[in-house]
Protein backbone atom coordinates (compact mmCIF):
# COMPACT_ATOMS: atom_id res chain seq x y z
CA UNK A 1 0.00 0.00 0.00
CA UNK A 2 0.93 2.88 -1.08
CA UNK A 3 2.30 6.02 1.54
CA UNK A 4 -0.83 8.34 0.32
CA UNK A 5 -3.02 5.47 1.01
CA UNK A 6 -2.51 5.33 4.75
CA UNK A 7 -2.63 8.45 5.10
CA UNK A 8 -5.92 8.63 3.48
CA UNK A 9 -7.18 5.55 5.92
CA UNK A 10 -6.20 7.35 8.77
CA UNK A 11 -7.52 10.63 7.99
CA UNK A 12 -11.15 9.11 7.20
CA UNK A 13 -11.19 6.87 10.18
CA UNK A 14 -11.45 2.92 10.74
CA UNK A 15 -14.02 2.42 7.73
CA UNK A 16 -14.13 -1.03 6.65
CA UNK A 17 -15.08 -0.70 2.72
CA UNK A 18 -12.48 2.19 2.97
CA UNK A 19 -9.49 -0.24 4.09
CA UNK A 20 -10.54 -3.09 1.45
CA UNK A 21 -10.98 -0.03 -1.37
CA UNK A 22 -7.35 0.85 -0.65
CA UNK A 23 -5.68 -2.81 0.22
CA UNK A 24 -4.29 -4.42 -2.25
CA UNK A 25 -6.24 -7.38 -4.13
CA UNK A 26 -6.28 -10.33 -1.86
CA UNK A 27 -4.53 -12.40 -4.04
CA UNK A 28 -1.54 -10.30 -4.15
CA UNK A 29 -1.25 -11.91 -0.50
CA UNK A 30 0.80 -15.04 -0.06
CA UNK A 31 -1.65 -16.21 3.06
CA UNK A 32 -4.25 -15.18 4.76
CA UNK A 33 -2.28 -14.46 7.58
CA UNK A 34 -0.55 -11.39 5.80
CA UNK A 35 -3.81 -10.49 4.66
CA UNK A 36 -5.57 -10.30 8.14
CA UNK A 37 -1.94 -8.71 9.63
CA UNK A 38 -1.65 -5.68 7.02
CA UNK A 39 -5.61 -5.30 7.92
CA UNK A 40 -5.04 -5.19 11.91
CA UNK A 41 -2.22 -2.79 10.65
CA UNK A 42 -4.30 -0.25 9.29
CA UNK A 43 -7.02 -0.81 12.14
CA UNK A 44 -4.53 -0.21 14.44
CA UNK A 45 -3.10 3.23 12.84
CA UNK A 46 -6.70 4.01 12.15
CA UNK A 47 -7.69 3.70 16.29
CA UNK A 48 -4.93 5.37 17.44
CA UNK A 49 -5.17 8.40 15.03
CA UNK A 50 -8.89 8.45 15.98
CA UNK A 51 -7.62 8.72 19.61
CA UNK A 52 -5.82 11.42 18.36
CA UNK A 53 -8.61 13.64 17.19
CA UNK A 54 -10.43 13.22 20.25
CA UNK A 55 -7.71 15.12 22.09
CA UNK A 56 -6.37 17.79 19.59
CA UNK A 57 -9.69 17.69 17.55
CA UNK A 58 -10.17 17.46 13.16
CA UNK A 59 -7.41 18.14 11.23
CA UNK A 60 -7.03 21.93 9.37
CA UNK A 61 -9.21 23.37 11.36
CA UNK A 62 -9.41 26.18 13.82
CA UNK A 63 -10.43 25.78 17.06
CA UNK A 64 -9.75 28.99 20.11
CA UNK A 65 -10.75 26.17 22.60
CA UNK A 66 -7.83 23.93 21.58
CA UNK A 67 -6.57 22.06 24.58
CA UNK A 68 -4.01 19.73 23.02
CA UNK A 69 -1.95 19.47 19.40
CA UNK A 70 -0.43 17.58 17.22
CA UNK A 71 3.28 16.49 17.51
CA UNK A 72 4.10 13.93 14.45
CA UNK A 73 4.81 10.05 15.16
CA UNK A 74 7.42 8.28 16.99
CA UNK A 75 8.35 4.30 17.41
CA UNK A 76 6.63 2.20 20.02
CA UNK A 77 6.76 -1.22 20.91
CA UNK A 78 3.48 -3.93 21.08
CA UNK A 79 3.11 -7.11 21.73
CA UNK A 80 2.33 -9.11 18.67
CA UNK A 81 1.88 -12.88 18.71
CA UNK A 82 4.98 -13.75 21.44
CA UNK A 83 6.91 -11.10 20.58
CA UNK A 84 7.49 -7.16 20.74
CA UNK A 85 7.05 -5.37 16.95
CA UNK A 86 8.20 -1.85 16.56
CA UNK A 87 4.83 0.73 15.25
CA UNK A 88 4.68 4.41 14.32
CA UNK A 89 2.59 5.82 17.24
CA UNK A 90 1.03 9.32 16.87
CA UNK A 91 1.80 12.15 19.46
CA UNK A 92 -0.49 14.93 20.89
CA UNK A 93 0.76 17.47 23.19
CA UNK A 94 -1.05 19.53 25.74
CA UNK A 95 -0.47 23.69 25.13
CA UNK A 96 2.07 23.57 27.91
CA UNK A 97 3.89 21.09 26.48
CA UNK A 98 3.26 17.81 28.33
CA UNK A 99 2.71 14.50 25.98
CA UNK A 100 -0.68 12.99 26.34
CA UNK A 101 -1.20 9.15 26.09
CA UNK A 102 -3.84 8.11 23.88
CA UNK A 103 -6.16 5.56 25.43
CA UNK A 104 -6.20 3.12 22.72
CA UNK A 105 -2.02 2.55 23.18
CA UNK A 106 -2.48 2.54 26.87
CA UNK A 107 -4.64 -0.30 26.45
CA UNK A 108 -2.91 -2.31 23.91
CA UNK A 109 0.31 -1.63 26.13
CA UNK A 110 -0.97 -3.29 29.49
CA UNK A 111 -2.62 -6.27 27.67
CA UNK A 112 1.54 -8.00 27.90
CA UNK A 113 1.18 -11.69 27.11
CA UNK A 114 4.44 -12.35 26.79
CA UNK A 115 5.30 -13.89 30.04
CA UNK A 116 2.08 -15.95 29.54
CA UNK A 117 3.18 -17.17 26.42
CA UNK A 118 6.73 -17.75 27.51
CA UNK A 119 5.62 -19.98 29.98
CA UNK A 120 3.05 -22.05 27.93
CA UNK A 121 6.04 -22.70 25.50
CA UNK A 122 8.44 -23.79 27.70
CA UNK A 123 6.08 -26.32 29.34
CA UNK A 124 5.08 -27.67 26.37
CA UNK A 125 8.40 -28.59 25.32
CA UNK A 126 9.67 -25.35 22.99
CA UNK A 127 13.04 -25.03 24.18
CA UNK A 128 14.39 -21.19 24.13
CA UNK A 129 16.60 -21.58 21.52
CA UNK A 130 13.88 -22.93 18.97
CA UNK A 131 11.17 -19.96 20.37
CA UNK A 132 11.18 -17.65 17.98
CA UNK A 133 10.33 -20.75 15.27
CA UNK A 134 7.44 -21.69 16.95
CA UNK A 135 6.01 -17.86 16.59
CA UNK A 136 3.48 -16.81 13.88
CA UNK A 137 5.38 -15.05 11.25
CA UNK A 138 4.64 -11.59 10.78
CA UNK A 139 5.52 -9.03 8.03
CA UNK A 140 9.25 -8.48 7.26
CA UNK A 141 8.84 -4.65 7.53
CA UNK A 142 7.48 -5.28 11.30
CA UNK A 143 10.75 -4.70 13.34
CA UNK A 144 10.27 -7.68 15.82
CA UNK A 145 12.41 -8.25 19.20
CA UNK A 146 11.94 -9.66 22.33
CA UNK A 147 12.59 -13.61 20.70
CA UNK A 148 16.49 -13.59 22.63
CA UNK A 149 16.74 -17.07 24.33
CA UNK A 150 17.85 -14.46 27.11
CA UNK A 151 14.97 -12.39 27.25
CA UNK A 152 12.64 -15.58 27.21
CA UNK A 153 14.45 -17.39 30.09
CA UNK A 154 14.04 -13.93 32.04
CA UNK A 155 10.52 -13.81 31.51
CA UNK A 156 9.69 -17.68 32.31
CA UNK A 157 12.15 -16.64 35.21
CA UNK A 158 9.91 -13.93 35.93
CA UNK A 159 6.76 -16.34 35.55
CA UNK A 160 7.48 -19.52 37.67
CA UNK A 161 9.25 -17.46 40.56
CA UNK A 162 5.85 -15.47 40.71
CA UNK A 163 3.85 -18.88 41.14
CA UNK A 164 6.52 -20.00 43.65
CA UNK A 165 5.55 -17.28 45.66
CA UNK A 166 1.35 -17.90 45.47
CA UNK A 167 2.37 -21.32 46.01
CA UNK A 168 4.31 -20.96 49.26
CA UNK A 169 1.73 -18.30 50.65
CA UNK A 170 -1.65 -19.90 49.36
CA UNK A 171 -3.92 -19.84 52.70
CA UNK A 172 -5.13 -23.29 53.11
CA UNK A 173 -8.01 -22.31 55.90
CA UNK A 174 -10.89 -22.48 53.26
CA UNK A 175 -10.55 -26.08 52.20
CA UNK A 176 -12.63 -28.42 53.45
CA UNK A 177 -9.62 -31.27 53.50
CA UNK A 178 -10.83 -34.81 54.57
CA UNK A 179 -7.67 -37.16 53.10
CA UNK A 180 -4.07 -36.03 51.69
CA UNK A 181 -1.56 -37.72 49.75
CA UNK A 182 2.12 -37.33 49.84
CA UNK A 183 4.49 -38.61 48.20
CA UNK A 184 8.13 -37.57 47.22
CA UNK A 185 9.91 -37.19 43.49
CA UNK A 186 13.43 -37.33 42.60
CA UNK A 187 14.85 -33.97 40.08
CA UNK A 188 18.44 -34.30 39.63
CA UNK A 189 19.63 -34.50 43.31
CA UNK A 190 17.05 -33.13 45.29
CA UNK A 191 13.97 -34.86 46.38
CA UNK A 192 10.20 -32.80 46.09
CA UNK A 193 8.08 -33.61 48.85
CA UNK A 194 4.43 -33.31 47.22
CA UNK A 195 1.05 -32.98 49.24
CA UNK A 196 -2.14 -33.31 47.10
CA UNK A 197 -5.49 -32.87 49.30
CA UNK A 198 -8.87 -33.67 48.50
CA UNK A 199 -11.97 -31.79 50.32
CA UNK A 200 -15.20 -32.98 51.36
CA UNK A 201 -16.14 -33.06 47.44
CA UNK A 202 -13.87 -35.45 46.01
CA UNK A 203 -12.17 -32.22 44.31
CA UNK A 204 -8.18 -32.19 43.98
CA UNK A 205 -6.27 -29.44 45.21
CA UNK A 206 -1.66 -29.16 45.23
CA UNK A 207 -1.11 -28.03 49.03
CA UNK A 208 2.65 -27.49 48.21
CA UNK A 209 5.88 -29.51 48.07
CA UNK A 210 8.85 -29.49 50.01
CA UNK A 211 12.95 -29.72 48.89
CA UNK A 212 15.05 -32.08 50.60
CA UNK A 213 18.12 -34.30 49.92
CA UNK A 214 15.86 -37.05 51.36
CA UNK A 215 12.82 -38.42 52.24
CA UNK A 216 13.94 -37.91 55.80
CA UNK A 217 11.63 -37.28 58.72
CA UNK A 218 13.12 -33.51 59.00
CA UNK A 219 12.16 -32.97 55.80
CA UNK A 220 8.43 -34.11 56.26
CA UNK A 221 8.10 -32.52 59.72
CA UNK A 222 9.35 -29.03 57.70
CA UNK A 223 6.87 -29.68 55.01
CA UNK A 224 4.04 -30.79 57.45
CA UNK A 225 4.93 -26.97 59.13
CA UNK A 226 4.69 -25.00 56.58
CA UNK A 227 1.09 -26.83 55.67
CA UNK A 228 -0.13 -25.76 59.22
CA UNK A 229 1.33 -22.49 59.03
CA UNK A 230 -0.80 -21.75 55.94
CA UNK A 231 -4.18 -23.09 57.92
CA UNK A 232 -4.00 -26.66 57.31
CA UNK A 233 -6.30 -27.99 60.23
CA UNK A 234 -5.06 -30.73 62.72
CA UNK A 235 -8.01 -30.53 64.91
CA UNK A 236 -10.12 -33.54 63.38
CA UNK A 237 -9.20 -36.62 62.11
CA UNK A 238 -7.77 -37.32 58.64
CA UNK A 239 -7.10 -40.05 55.77
CA UNK A 240 -3.51 -39.44 54.68
CA UNK A 241 -2.11 -42.13 52.31
CA UNK A 242 1.57 -42.40 51.85
CA UNK A 243 3.75 -44.60 50.23
CA UNK A 244 6.41 -47.14 52.33
CA UNK A 245 8.67 -44.29 53.82
CA UNK A 246 9.14 -44.78 57.70
CA UNK A 247 10.19 -41.04 58.37
CA UNK A 248 7.17 -39.77 56.53
CA UNK A 249 4.81 -41.95 58.66
CA UNK A 250 6.54 -41.02 61.82
CA UNK A 251 6.14 -37.14 60.99
CA UNK A 252 2.78 -37.52 60.25
CA UNK A 253 2.12 -39.36 63.66
CA UNK A 254 4.16 -36.24 65.33
CA UNK A 255 2.20 -33.40 63.54
CA UNK A 256 -1.42 -35.09 63.43
CA UNK A 257 -1.17 -37.36 66.55
CA UNK A 258 -4.03 -40.16 67.15
CA UNK A 259 -6.10 -38.16 64.56
CA UNK A 260 -3.66 -39.32 61.45
CA UNK A 261 -5.29 -42.19 59.73
CA UNK A 262 -2.56 -43.33 57.86
CA UNK A 263 -2.61 -45.84 54.74
CA UNK A 264 0.24 -47.25 53.42
CA UNK A 265 -0.08 -47.26 49.25
CA UNK A 266 -0.28 -51.24 48.95
CA UNK A 267 1.48 -50.91 45.33
CA UNK A 268 4.46 -49.54 46.87
CA UNK A 269 4.32 -52.11 49.64
CA UNK A 270 4.11 -54.63 46.71
CA UNK A 271 7.08 -53.77 44.97
CA UNK A 272 8.76 -53.06 48.77
CA UNK A 273 8.56 -57.11 49.22
CA UNK A 274 9.23 -58.04 45.82
CA UNK A 275 12.79 -56.18 45.64
CA UNK A 276 13.78 -58.67 48.66
CA UNK A 277 12.90 -61.76 46.85
CA UNK A 278 13.72 -63.65 44.18
CA UNK A 279 12.64 -63.59 40.64
CA UNK A 280 11.19 -67.39 40.70
CA UNK A 281 9.27 -65.72 43.93
CA UNK A 282 7.88 -62.85 43.24
CA UNK A 283 4.53 -63.63 41.32
CA UNK A 284 3.23 -66.36 43.88
CA UNK A 285 4.18 -64.18 46.61
CA UNK A 286 2.70 -60.95 44.85
CA UNK A 287 -0.75 -63.15 44.67
CA UNK A 288 -1.08 -64.15 48.24
CA UNK A 289 -0.79 -60.33 49.51
CA UNK A 290 -3.43 -59.13 46.55
CA UNK A 291 -6.02 -62.05 47.70
CA UNK A 292 -5.22 -60.84 51.46
CA UNK A 293 -5.82 -57.20 50.12
CA UNK A 294 -9.44 -57.51 48.51
CA UNK A 295 -10.84 -59.37 51.47
CA UNK A 296 -13.29 -57.61 53.58
CA UNK A 297 -12.89 -59.32 56.71
CA UNK A 298 -9.40 -56.82 57.48
CA UNK A 299 -8.75 -59.64 61.22
CA UNK A 300 -8.91 -62.37 58.45
CA UNK A 301 -6.68 -60.19 55.79
CA UNK A 302 -4.53 -59.15 58.42
CA UNK A 303 -4.34 -63.41 60.03
CA UNK A 304 -3.00 -64.21 56.19
CA UNK A 305 -0.45 -61.61 55.63
CA UNK A 306 0.91 -62.18 59.33
CA UNK A 307 1.43 -66.08 58.24
CA UNK A 308 2.73 -65.13 54.69
CA UNK A 309 5.55 -62.89 56.64
CA UNK A 310 6.28 -65.97 58.79
CA UNK A 311 6.46 -68.52 55.78
CA UNK A 312 9.08 -66.55 54.38
CA UNK A 313 10.86 -65.46 57.52
CA UNK A 314 13.95 -68.20 57.25
CA UNK A 315 14.83 -67.74 53.78
CA UNK A 316 14.01 -64.13 52.85
CA UNK A 317 14.01 -61.99 56.13
CA UNK A 318 14.45 -58.56 54.40
CA UNK A 319 11.28 -59.60 52.35
CA UNK A 320 9.16 -60.93 55.72
CA UNK A 321 10.82 -57.65 57.63
CA UNK A 322 9.26 -55.29 54.76
CA UNK A 323 5.99 -57.08 54.55
CA UNK A 324 5.60 -56.58 58.64
CA UNK A 325 6.58 -53.24 58.64
CA UNK A 326 3.12 -51.45 58.58
CA UNK A 327 1.25 -54.15 57.80
CA UNK A 328 -2.02 -52.48 59.45
CA UNK A 329 -2.17 -49.20 58.08
CA UNK A 330 -1.54 -51.06 54.34
CA UNK A 331 -6.08 -52.41 55.50
CA UNK A 332 -7.11 -48.71 56.92
CA UNK A 333 -8.95 -47.80 54.22
CA UNK A 334 -10.40 -51.83 54.04
CA UNK A 335 -11.72 -50.97 57.43
CA UNK A 336 -13.77 -47.94 56.78
CA UNK A 337 -16.02 -50.25 54.47
CA UNK A 338 -16.10 -47.56 51.92
CA UNK A 339 -17.33 -47.97 48.29
CA UNK A 340 -15.44 -49.98 45.69
CA UNK A 341 -14.01 -47.37 43.36
CA UNK A 342 -13.49 -44.56 46.48
CA UNK A 343 -11.70 -47.62 48.02
CA UNK A 344 -9.86 -48.76 44.95
CA UNK A 345 -8.12 -45.15 44.84
CA UNK A 346 -7.69 -44.36 48.47
CA UNK A 347 -5.57 -47.57 48.94
CA UNK A 348 -2.65 -46.64 46.53
CA UNK A 349 -1.40 -43.44 45.87
CA UNK A 350 -1.76 -43.40 42.13
CA UNK A 351 -3.88 -39.72 41.98
CA UNK A 352 -0.61 -38.29 43.31
CA UNK A 353 1.75 -40.54 41.06
CA UNK A 354 -0.48 -39.02 38.64
CA UNK A 355 0.94 -35.68 39.20
CA UNK A 356 4.33 -36.76 40.04
CA UNK A 357 4.54 -38.11 36.26
CA UNK A 358 3.70 -34.41 35.02
CA UNK A 359 6.34 -33.41 36.81
CA UNK A 360 8.88 -35.56 35.28
CA UNK A 361 7.04 -35.18 32.03
CA UNK A 362 7.97 -31.50 32.21
CA UNK A 363 11.18 -31.79 34.13
CA UNK A 364 13.17 -33.92 32.08
CA UNK A 365 13.60 -31.14 29.17
CA UNK A 366 15.66 -29.43 31.76
CA UNK A 367 19.42 -30.49 30.87
CA UNK A 368 21.15 -28.62 33.29
CA UNK A 369 19.90 -27.84 36.86
CA UNK A 370 21.74 -25.10 38.63
CA UNK A 371 20.08 -24.88 41.71
CA UNK A 372 17.42 -26.25 44.19
CA UNK A 373 15.47 -23.05 43.50
CA UNK A 374 15.32 -23.55 39.92
CA UNK A 375 14.25 -26.93 41.09
CA UNK A 376 11.21 -25.67 42.58
CA UNK A 377 10.31 -23.31 40.37
CA UNK A 378 10.20 -25.90 37.56
CA UNK A 379 8.12 -28.15 40.16
CA UNK A 380 5.61 -25.17 40.74
CA UNK A 381 5.07 -24.45 36.87
CA UNK A 382 4.51 -28.44 36.36
CA UNK A 383 1.95 -28.27 39.35
CA UNK A 384 0.64 -25.12 38.42
CA UNK A 385 -0.23 -26.85 34.55
CA UNK A 386 -1.39 -30.11 35.82
CA UNK A 387 -3.81 -28.71 38.40
CA UNK A 388 -5.67 -27.19 35.40
CA UNK A 389 -6.49 -30.57 34.02
CA UNK A 390 -7.50 -32.04 37.57
CA UNK A 391 -11.15 -34.08 38.07
CA UNK A 392 -12.97 -35.28 41.20
CA UNK A 393 -11.72 -38.16 42.78
CA UNK A 394 -12.86 -41.47 41.32
CA UNK A 395 -15.58 -42.56 43.49
CA UNK A 396 -15.80 -39.42 44.88
CA UNK A 397 -20.14 -40.25 44.65
CA UNK A 398 -18.56 -42.17 47.69
CA UNK A 399 -17.37 -39.47 50.04
CA UNK A 400 -19.94 -39.64 52.26
CA UNK A 401 -19.10 -42.93 53.63
CA UNK A 402 -15.39 -41.51 53.91
CA UNK A 403 -16.74 -38.64 56.07
CA UNK A 404 -18.94 -40.92 58.35
CA UNK A 405 -15.87 -42.94 58.80
CA UNK A 406 -13.93 -39.90 60.07
CA UNK A 407 -16.02 -38.79 61.80
CA UNK A 408 -16.35 -41.78 64.06
CA UNK A 409 -12.94 -41.64 64.53
CA UNK A 410 -13.27 -38.92 66.12
CA UNK A 411 -16.01 -39.35 68.35
CA UNK A 412 -13.69 -41.95 69.53
CA UNK A 413 -10.69 -40.18 70.42
CA UNK A 414 -13.42 -37.92 72.16
CA UNK A 415 -14.10 -40.77 74.44
CA UNK A 416 -16.99 -41.73 72.93
CA UNK A 417 -18.20 -38.28 72.85
CA UNK A 418 -19.35 -36.00 69.83
CA UNK A 419 -16.59 -33.16 69.74
CA UNK A 420 -19.87 -29.94 70.16
CA UNK A 421 -21.52 -31.86 72.89
CA UNK A 422 -18.21 -32.56 75.08
CA UNK A 423 -17.31 -28.64 74.29
CA UNK A 424 -20.88 -28.29 75.95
Amino acid sequence: MSKDARKETVRQGLDPELLLRLMPTAALFTSLRELVMTAGELALRAVLEEDRNVLCGPRYQHQEERQAHRSGHTKGSLVLGGRKVMVQRPRAHTEGGKELELPSWKQFRAEDPLVERATEQMLVGVSTRKYVRSLEAVPQELDSHSTSRSAVSRRFVQATEAQLAEWFGRDLKELDLVAMMIDGIHVDEHVILVALGIDSTGAKHVLGFWEGATESATACKAMLADLCSRGLRTDRTMLLVIDGSPALAAAIRAVFGKRALIQRCQAHKLRNVADHLPERKRASVKKAMQDAYRMTDVTKATRVLTNLARSLQRAHPGAAASLREGLDETLTVRAMRLGTNLERTLVTTNPIENLNGIIRHVTKRVRRWQSGEMVLRWVGASLNEASKGFRRLKGHSDMKLLLRALKAHDVLFNGGLDKSRKAA
